[in-house]
């Protein structure tokens, strides 16, 4: 059984910063790449950011100099640091990986931000 577990969500000033976590964990054989997705209420679930096995990483346009997609080492963990973050992120993140080659979805975590 495979799982993601996502952590680092709350409510923040406009300009304030979170750090988002996602643990997977369970029977790995393959993990490649790994993301974050939003969705914000009446909207569609939009990629935010996204990186590779290889640490390479790409960012929607409107979070480009603002947010930061890390793994660790192991590889296991993914991270988005937040910053200068707007009313307009506000939204419920998601963690998106694709482990053992089949797509897997976190719970998701609320971001809240207030101007």
């Amino acid at each position: 059984q495979v799982q993601l577990v996502e952590s680092g969500g709350g409510l923040v000033q406009a300009g304030g910063s979170l750090r988002l976590s996602c643990a997977a964990s369970g029977s790995i054989r393959t993990l490649s790449g790994m993301a974050w997705y939003r969705q914000a209420p009446g909207k569609e679930r939009e990629l935010v950011a996204g990186i590779a096995a290889s640490g390479t990483a790409n960012y929607a346009n409107s979070v480009k100099g603002r947010f930061t997609i890390s793994r660790d080492n192991a590889g296991n963990t993914v991270y988005l640091q937040m910053n200068s973050l707007r009313p307009e992120d506000t939204a419920t993140y998601y963690c998106y990986a694709q482990i053992n080659y089949l797509k897997y979805w976190g719970q998701g975590t609320q971001v809240t931000v207030s101007s």
